[in-house]
């Protein structure tokens, strides 16, 4: 079971860089395109949701890896 949960934590880690690379090249350019709709909505998944969910996914999957979950 250790084995797999190190294997899961690797898998969010990667899956958090995933995330942020399609992320900034899908709503980067929202930031660029010169409408106030796009702007405000890229704002607001770039500079507020992207942190948290990739902060998240990794935080989740370093615990993972360095057995956090078992104490």
């Amino acid at each position: 079971m250790n084995a797999l949960k190190k294997y899961l934590g690797i898998v969010w880690i990667a899956l958090a860089i995933v995330v942020a690379y399609y992320a900034i090249g899908i709503f980067g350019g929202k930031l660029t395109s010169g409408k106030q709709d796009d702007l405000v909505f890229g704002i607001i998944v770039f500079f507020i949701l992207l942190p948290m969910i990739v902060t998240g996914l990794t935080i989740f999957g370093w615990y993972a890896i360095t057995n956090e979950y078992e104490e």
